[in-house]
């Protein structure tokens, strides 16, 4: 199944990749401040951002460009300033939960199987 390139399709991953960056420096900072509460209200968001991005695209590159932005968003926040101090700390196990789980939400948002794709079938698996 693959689609046309078009550009309300780029517009669309576009978005989506702006999307996970805020929503992936709102879930970093959250994480830390909130924790058991925090990390669950992130990766809520983590998921809804993948599942709507898989939903929105009809394919996995909609899960794809919300987690590149949401990683981007990790690298920036990860980086040390100046002063030689990070914005993101890694103090706790919060933050280490909340990027394997949000890797994991997105693997299984990008091979999610939707009821528009119709049921599997072992004579089409190669398909």
């Amino acid at each position: 199944m693959s689609a046309a390139v078009t550009l309300g399709r780029i517009a669309t991953l576009l978005g989506l990749l702006a999307v996970g960056l805020l929503t992936g420096a709102a879930g970093w900072l959250v994480v830390d401040l909130w924790f058991p509460a925090g990390l669950l209200l992130g990766l809520l968001a983590l998921l809804g951002l993948f599942l709507g991005g898989r939903i929105a695209v009809g394919s996995g590159l909609g899960v794809g460009a919300g987690a590149l932005g949401w990683f981007l968003a990790y690298v920036v926040l990860g980086v040390p300033r100046p002063e030689g101090d990070f914005l993101l700390g890694s103090s706790g196990i919060g933050v280490y939960v909340y990027l394997l789980g949000g890797a994991a939400l997105a693997v299984m948002c990008a091979t999610l199987r939707g009821p528009f794709e119709g049921p599997v079938s072992a004579a089409r698996s190669g398909k």
